[in-house]
């Protein structure tokens, strides 16, 4: 019978997914745990590889037991959480049809990148402090426009890959402002905020505290394909922030798409600011 695991992993403290000879990987990591709480040998396939560093949100993996699993699912979740390390957690193990696979089966999946314009304390494991002087979004959108559809995405491909080829679907790219969740929590308006107290020093300077976050100092990058390519959507990212700093135009993207090589592209960004987010299957 198989089983897919539904997961989720701080990509910080491995060297990817995939499994390497002398690092600790997800699927590592999985496979040993899986294979002491079921007391033999459990081989794990992924939805894909992701890099070292990068994390993951609702990330797909299978295994194969012969008939039911000696626990029911909710306690055989419980035991296997209690056993991984606390950068992974398993939300749900679902039995599936036999050939339901987690890599080959699927039809869509999501990333989305992280940036921070302004020091954040608080998200600089999780995004990317990109502290450029400016940056035109509405020039990053448009430039979104043409990597739509069906590519040869070899321009944003790190060399060296085995893949048998580099053409993708991107079904969705774009670029939006969102508020961290701490921010929110701590907004500079409420009567709890710091800003207000008569003993903080910036009690006289709750306009300012307000104007900082109406600057839209946080955004994030989202993309959704049928495949990627190794290093993919860091090039991706690193070309539009390119744009996005005047230094190419909107074009750009589709002319570099269709004759660029990787080293016409742009730098790709650091992985830390990097999810996986979603995989769809129907």
């Amino acid at each position: 019978m198989r089983y897919f695991l539904c997961l989720s992993y701080d990509g910080g403290a491995f060297c990817g997914w995939q499994i390497q000879p002398s690092s600790p990987s997800v699927q590592a990591c999985l496979e040993e745990t899986l294979s002491r709480l079921l007391n033999r040998p459990v081989s794990v396939t992924g939805a894909g590889r992701t890099d070292t560093g990068v994390h993951a949100a609702g990330y797909i993996a299978h295994f194969d037991w012969d008939g039911p699993l000696p626990f029911d699912v909710s306690d055989f979740t419980y035991k296997l959480n209690a056993m991984l390390p606390r950068e992974v957690v398993v939300h749900s193990v679902t039995p599936v049809a036999e050939d339901l696979h987690a890599r080959f089966s699927a039809r869509r999946r999501e990333y989305t990148y992280f940036i921070h314009r302004r020091k954040d304390p608080f998200l600089r494991s999780y995004s990317w402090l990109c502290s450029y002087p400016a940056l035109d979004f509405d020039a990053m959108n448009e430039a979104c426009r043409h990597i739509l559809g069906t590519h040869d995405f070899s321009c944003f491909e790190k060399t060296g890959g085995d893949n048998k080829t580099s053409i993708c679907t991107v079904f969705d790219a774009f670029w939006k402002p969102y508020e961290p969740t701490h921010l929110q929590l701590m907004d500079c308006h409420s009567s709890l905020s710091p800003c207000h107290s008569s003993l903080s020093p910036c009690h006289s300077s709750v306009s300012s505290c307000h104007s900082e976050r109406s600057e839209e100092s946080y955004w994030y990058f989202r993309i959704a394909a049928d495949r990627f390519l190794r290093n993919m959507v860091r090039a991706t990212v690193g070309s539009l922030i390119e744009v996005g700093r005047g230094k190419r135009r909107p074009e750009w993207i589709a002319e570099l798409i269709g004759s660029g090589t990787r080293s016409d592209a742009g730098e790709s960004v650091p992985g830390h600011a990097l999810f996986l987010s979603k995989v769809d299957y129907f």
